[in-house]
């Protein structure tokens, strides 16, 4: 019976997953880039399953069976790690609060499961959970790390990828019934329409693929997500929505599905001066494996 292969391959793995390149990787895992593709290399013969990422002007692009596989790598991730608090005895070391932020959507609709699986692993780390659209100043201290839908852009951020949201408009099936469904961006102009009150990244997203946007083009505007999912389900109108929280209602429709759709990027977000702070960085790791292991579910 072959081997099966070392841990710091999968570890090499999950990181280049995570980060989009060799580099993104190295950076995060403190080792050389070459040893980095020397690990994935040795794991693609090792398993002999072919290429496990492809080149892409965004940086690497997992194959389907890297995606396959980093589940399986994940569990194997969290199981080390809790040997070593076991080895250790660090398993009920670490307290204290951490200040957490993200946009209402995120903080109903995604992050529950992940912090209660963290609340499991360390019982004695309070959570603060800011729930707000507007991107907290993580340079002011405002909070501790931010799950955030768009690239940071302030210096001296410690930031991690875990992956891309694709956003589709959806609406419910009463609202079709109502007014017919658009089966093109000139018609969809002609429907109701829920979006923001202010310029955000979504707003953002969708005018890079030649739709223009203005506050005027929405016939409910909020800045909650929470808010507009919830008339989205009512049947007011038409709004984008994160398929992986559509499919739990049964009831919405994607429309305009291989025509129209925008992606927006997911981070990990916390100042560089708290990599060190042992509390912070477990909520950090754990928030990243959580988002990116939905993102890799079809999430």
């Amino acid at each position: 019976m072959a081997r099966p292969p070392p841990w710091d391959l999968y570890r090499s793995f999950l990181a280049v997953m995570d980060a989009g390149s060799l580099s993104g990787a190295a950076r995060d895992l403190a080792i050389a880039q070459p040893t980095v593709g020397r690990h994935i290399e040795a794991l693609e013969r090792s398993l002999g399953c072919g290429a496990l990422f492809t080149r892409s002007p965004g940086g690497l692009r997992p194959t389907s069976v890297a995606r396959a596989l980093a589940p399986q790598a994940r569990a194997m991730a969290s199981a080390a790690e809790t040997l070593a608090r076991t080895a250790s005895g660090e398993g009920g070391e670490v307290r204290g609060a951490v200040r957490l932020t993200a946009s209402d959507i995120v903080g109903v609709e995604v992050l529950p499961p992940i912090l209660t699986a963290f609340r499991e692993a360390w019982p004695k780390v309070d959570i603060e959970l800011a729930l707000s659209n507007r991107l907290e100043d993580l340079l002011r201290r405002d909070a501790d790390i931010a799950v955030r839908m768009a690239r940071p852009t302030q210096n001296a951020l410690f930031a991690r990828r875990v992956g891309v949201v694709n956003l589709t408009f959806h609406a419910h099936r009463d609202y079709l019934a109502r007014h017919g469904e658009p089966r093109s961006i000139g018609e969809l102009r002609g429907h109701t329409l829920i979006g923001f009150d202010r310029v955000r990244p979504i707003a953002r997203a969708i005018s890079q693929i030649d739709f223009e946007v203005s506050r005027e083009l929405f016939a409910l505007r909020t800045d909650s997500e929470v808010a507009q999912l919830a008339h989205l389900r009512a049947g007011f109108g038409i709004c984008p929505c994160q398929p992986a929280i559509a499919r739990r209602d049964p009831d919405l429709v994607p429309i305009l599905t291989g025509i129209f759709g925008f992606d927006l990027e997911v981070w990990v977000v916390m100042h560089e001066d708290l990599k060190a702070d042992r509390r912070m960085r477990l909520l950090f790791d754990h928030l990243a494996q959580g988002l990116k292991a939905g993102l890799d579910a079809g999430g």
